[in-house]
């Protein structure tokens, strides 16, 4: 089902971009940036990695946010939205316009987007909903109708409830005190909203008990899931630092420990081991005492012979 927008197709750039405008969405900082060549390279899916609190505090680890919006044609900008929650990111909401940062990006393996015209759900909880805006009009410019399923745990921590209603075929929204649409989760709506909606594939952005859930779900609809993970924190952006690692099966049936922010974040959900993320199985390629599989070569790739 997927085309050919699944590999970033060009690769990061480092720049320093000027913050162009700084305001409060809710509960959330939506920071625009001037980054011609990042908005020009950027697919759906992808994300930014920014140095923090100056040359010296930036080199220990950068904070990773999915981008929410580029303008290529307008200045060249690239909008990004979190949740100021720790001493880096509320250093970054205290910048001003005018104040330049040093930005790499785009990272990571967009989401893959259907070659025909297909229902797609776009489900998103707290700023996890940022990135699902641009893969809608990538979507709807290959014919697919979008229906939105959005959750937080309070209608100030809901991201993007007009934009989805206001864009989207269908909008369901979930709250877990009931202050914005439903009370309850992304979870508890999900059997009904794929079947009203007659979803043919699902993205998700969710935190990783929320896609676990979700994916499961789906399984037992028959239902593909592109899932877009954003824990283990991702710190390098780049793969280096290895620290954002989590178990996947490959095509070949081998279990390896993956990178989120390199081959990521965006994975088909049935080849996540979910309920082993935060571990290293017994028996993915590398771990103690692994051994291959018959056919298979130390390095996890299928031989000709098998």
């Amino acid at each position: 089902m997927a085309g050919n927008d699944r590999d970033g197709g060009v690769a990061p750039v480092q720049v320093r971009g000027t913050v162009l405008t700084v305001r409060r969405v809710d509960a959330y900082v939506a920071m625009t940036v001037v980054a011609p060549a990042i908005a020009t390279r950027f697919r759906p899916g992808q994300f930014v990695a920014i140095a923090v609190g100056g040359p010296q505090s930036g080199m220990i680890g950068r904070r990773t946010f999915s981008i929410h919006d580029v303008r290529p044609d307008h200045g060249g900008t690239v909008e990004f939205v979190f949740l100021p929650r720790e001493p880096g990111s509320q250093w970054l909401a205290d910048c001003r316009s005018r104040d330049v940062l040093d930005v790499v990006g785009p990272l990571g393996r967009p989401f893959p987007v259907p070659r025909d015209a297909a229902s797609c759900l776009l489900l998103g909880v707290g700023p996890g909903a940022a990135p699902l805006f641009a893969l809608a009009s990538r979507l709807a410019e290959r014919g697919s109708h979008t229906d939105y399923l959005l959750g937080a745990e309070s209608a100030d921590r809901v991201f993007g409830a007009l934009t989805a209603r206001r864009t989207g075929r269908s909008a369901i929204i979930a709250t877990a005190d009931g202050s914005l649409g439903a009370r309850g989760s992304v979870v508890d709506m999900l059997p009904t909203v794929v079947q009203q909606a007659r979803t043919d594939v699902i993205y998700a952005s969710a935190p990783t008990g929320v896609l676990r859930s979700v994916c499961a779900m789906a399984g037992r609809y028959g239902i593909p899931v592109q899932a877009l993970v954003s824990e283990p924190a991702m710190i390098c952006g780049t793969g280096l630092c290895m620290g954002c690692v989590l178990p996947a099966v490959g095509t070949d049936g081998v279990t390896r420990m993956v990178r989120a922010c390199a081959e990521g974040p965006v994975f088909r959900g049935d080849l996540v081991r979910w309920d082993d993320v935060g571990t290293i199985p017994f028996d993915a390629l590398g771990a103690p005492g692994w051994k291959p599989k018959q056919g298979t070569t130390a390095a996890g790739e299928r031989t000709n012979a098998s």
